[in-house]
């Protein structure tokens, strides 16, 4: 990368973290640690985020059903389909709410009966190959390609072996904005919270009019 296209860059990046930087682990309460609570807690985002919904609103559901006690696989699973139902409703994640009740009860038994409820048991059996963590994420019902790039985005600053990681919707937020689209070039200058902002850069053309916005007043 030039000097040029690495201070431009860095504009852009800074500007990104300023406005956007905010993960959305942590917009939804997750305090993310290596413990198998928030681990399992980002896999229940990453279900809800994945679906074709408002990120607001998979956020608002997750912050629900934690608020209810639903924090780890075990309350999970021992929750009734309906109290899962009903948190999903709390939070405005309405369109989906039965099916993914059904999934995350499914879920939290999968996790439970392969991982003991802890996910840092996967990270083990896949000894560094992003795609066989990616592959066991696959497992759980709900969790797809898009849930599993969410789930690997945002807990490689805990599990480092399996990043640079950016997802397609990363990779899209970067083109938009003018970075490097190749996960090499671009974790140069994109890491840790710039990661969840370029997904809201692609989901959002205003954001990254802002951003590019912003960069140029940096100069």
């Amino acid at each position: 990368m030039s000097r040029e296209v690495s201070a431009s860059a860095r504009r852009i990046t800074d500007a990104l973290l300023e406005g956007y930087g905010r993960t959305y682990a942590a917009e939804a309460g997750v305090r993310l640690r290596d413990t198998p609570q928030p681990l399992y807690q980002l896999l229940v985002l990453s279900d809800l985020l994945s679906a074709r919904i408002r990120a607001s609103v998979a956020v608002a559901a997750a912050r629900a059903l934690f608020a209810h006690g639903m924090r780890t696989p075990r309350r999970m699973a021992d929750a009734t389909w309906q109290q899962r139902v009903d948190a999903l409703g709390e939070g405005g994640y309405r369109r989906y709410d039965e099916r993914t009740a059904t999934q995350l009860g499914e879920g939290a038994e999968l996790v439970l009966d392969v991982w003991k409820g802890d996910l840092r048991r996967l990270r083990a059996e896949a000894d560094g190959d992003g795609e066989a963590l990616r592959a066991g994420l696959r497992r759980v019902p709900g969790i797809g390609p898009g849930g599993a790039d969410i789930f690997v985005r945002e807990v490689q600053d805990l599990w480092p072996e399996f990043g640079p990681w950016f997802g397609a919707k990363g990779v899209r937020g970067a083109e938009r904005l003018g970075l490097p689209a190749s996960a090499g070039r671009l974790a140069e200058v994109a890491r840790g919270r710039d990661r969840a902002a370029l997904v809201r850069a692609a989901l959002d053309p205003e954001i990254a009019g802002t951003v590019r916005e912003n960069a140029r007043a940096r100069k």
